[in-house]
């Protein structure tokens, strides 16, 4: 079939319409673009201010905390200097005024600053004064010194305290005497009863409650080992040994805690596990009933056990005496696990330094 010329330009013009439909369109897309270009131009750029004037204000009102901190901060001293001044004391364990003179006013200043801890506790100045002869060396001197600390159980203060050598002389002077130095609320005949701390003879202390001159109801027994090395503490590993709980008779009775200050730099590997903590039911100072227990090794890694005793004699979890030792605590995470002592050695376990 054959085309007229009628039919071809006809269809030349569709082409040439086509085209220029095309061109429009192109055109519409590219200025499309183009706005949309603009458009993200112009948000990016009102990101970019609001952020700026964001932490603008930011850092003004940051500022303005901090000088309003640094303000408070130099107010509260303020305060502080002008109750000072006015004459109010801070708890301190003062020198005696016998041994303050011109020249050491600004050697005291310098060495013996504000004694509150960083959570506002007392605590104590540690002073060694070389005198023996100062008035700090005598009973009345230190009993007094002592007392609130542990009146307000400061252990801190008082190991510091413990460990001066006045107060390692004060203790010296009772050994084999059988007295201590008291200090505390007394019946009519002059007997310890109520509260009251004594001290003993091998740098032992006991703070709480008395009735007629033996510790009776709550209080707290420490024995800090300074420079000893014996028996039982061969290498010096125990630093400390403290009761805390019920008595009764001038003994443990009742529900109470036994632990030991150990010194993990001073384990071996060989040397395996020490015990450090015993709580539970204590009676005349021995162990007696469900105790529980826990040790600690060269690593410092805790572990927990429980044991039953009855006057100081431990119920065995297994028998192991055909070898001569017993399975007195076992391991609360895995009851397989025991830990073992000596045959000979399950009598009378509990604070032997207490007993009589």
């Amino acid at each position: 079939m054959k085309l007229t010329d009628s039919d071809n330009d006809k269809r030349e013009k569709e082409r040439e319409e086509g085209e220029e439909n095309l061109l429009q369109k192109t055109l519409t897309t590219k200025v499309l673009l183009g706005v949309i270009a603009v458009l993200l131009i112009f948000i990016l750029i009102l990101l970019t201010v609001m952020v700026s004037n964001r932490q603008n204000r930011q850092d003004e009102a940051d500022s303005d905390l901090q000088q309003s901190i640094t303000d408070y901060a130099k107010e509260q001293q303020e305060r502080e200097e002008q109750v000072i001044g006015e004459g109010e004391e801070r708890p301190t364990v003062e020198k005696p005024a016998s041994e303050e003179t011109e020249e050491d006013e600004e050697e005291e200043s310098a060495e013996e600053e504000d004694v509150v801890s960083a959570d506002n506790e007392k605590t104590a100045i540690v002073v060694d004064i070389e005198d023996e002869n100062d008035e700090a060396y005598t009973k009345e001197f230190i009993l007094k010194e002592a007392y609130p600390y542990f009146a307000d159980n400061k252990q801190d203060a008082i190991w510091d305290l413990a460990h001066l050598k006045r107060y390692v002389k004060l203790s010296k002077g009772l050994e084999g005497t059988g007295d201590y130095y008291y200090q505390g609320d007394v019946d009519s005949e002059g007997n310890p009863h109520g509260t009251g701390l004594a001290i003993y003879e091998k740098n032992s202390y006991y703070f709480g409650e008395w009735s007629h001159g033996t510790r009776n109801g709550k209080g707290t027994w420490f024995r800090f080992y300074i420079n000893q090395k014996n028996k039982t503490n061969a290498m010096g590993i125990y630093m400390s040994h403290s009761y805390a709980g019920e008595w009764a008779d001038n003994l443990p009775n009742g529900q109470g805690a036994e632990h030991y200050e150990v010194d993990i730099s001073k384990l071996a590997p060989t040397q395996g596990k020490i015990l450090q903590n015993v709580v539970g039911p204590f009676k005349n100072g021995l162990y007696n009933g469900d105790m529980y227990a826990n040790t600690v090794d060269y690593t410092g890694n805790v572990q927990e056990w429980d044991g039953v005793a009855t006057d100081g004699v431990f119920t065995l979890w297994r028998d192991m005496s055909a070898i001569g030792e017993c399975a007195v605590w076992r391991y609360v995470d895995d009851h397989s696990v025991c830990l073992d002592i000596d045959k000979s050695e399950n009598k009378n376990q509990g604070i032997r330094e207490l007993l009589k």
